[in-house]
């Protein structure tokens, strides 16, 4: 089981128990920690970091990471390997992946996420500022890391996105 507890509000909420009780904190380090930026930049041109905040952005018109890619140009603060979970705002709407809708009325407000990643049982536990707002199947075995940051966005959505991350923790156990 992988408990990712990560900040990306103002927490005004309490818990009485503590969710990551039993787990062991992951920190991140330069060794487990990796950031992308369009090949043709510097990192500062997309990447910021002041007063514990992590600032991603990205324009329609950015590169990719690497000149081979095809993807469109993430900005990701990571460990290494692939994600078991994607949260997607556009329009307000918080969706699990480009599907499931999750929560509503989510555009530029702070707030608390917390994933529950049950390997074993192969589910995924979503809470929004304390509040469990969605359980899926996860994608089945394999190699999962946390990632945050921001992707380009669809044709005709937004120029310019931009994602701001505090307290990241990572736990397991």
């Amino acid at each position: 089981v992988l408990v990712l507890a990560l900040q990306i509000g103002l927490l005004n909420h309490l818990c009485s128990a503590d969710p990551t009780d039993g787990f062991t904190n992951v920190p991140l380090t330069n060794a487990n920690f990796e950031l992308q930026k369009p090949y043709d930049i510097p990192l500062s041109e997309r990447y910021s970091y002041g007063d514990g905040v992590h600032k991603l952005w990205v324009y329609a018109n950015d590169k990719p990471h690497d000149p081979n890619s095809h993807t469109q140009p993430p900005r990701l603060a990571a460990s290494h390997g692939a994600t078991t979970i994607i949260l997607r705002i556009y329009d307000g709407d918080m969706r699990f992946y480009s599907g499931d809708l999750v929560t509503t009325d989510f555009y530029d407000k702070w707030f608390w996420v917390n994933l529950i990643h049950d390997v074993d049982g192969g589910l995924l536990t979503i809470f929004i500022d304390g509040e469990q707002k969605f359980r899926h199947k996860d994608q089945g075995p394999g190699d999962l890391y946390f990632k945050c940051g921001v992707y380009a966005a669809p044709s005709n959505i937004s120029y310019y996105m931009e994602s701001r991350w505090r307290d990241i923790r990572i736990y397991r156990n």
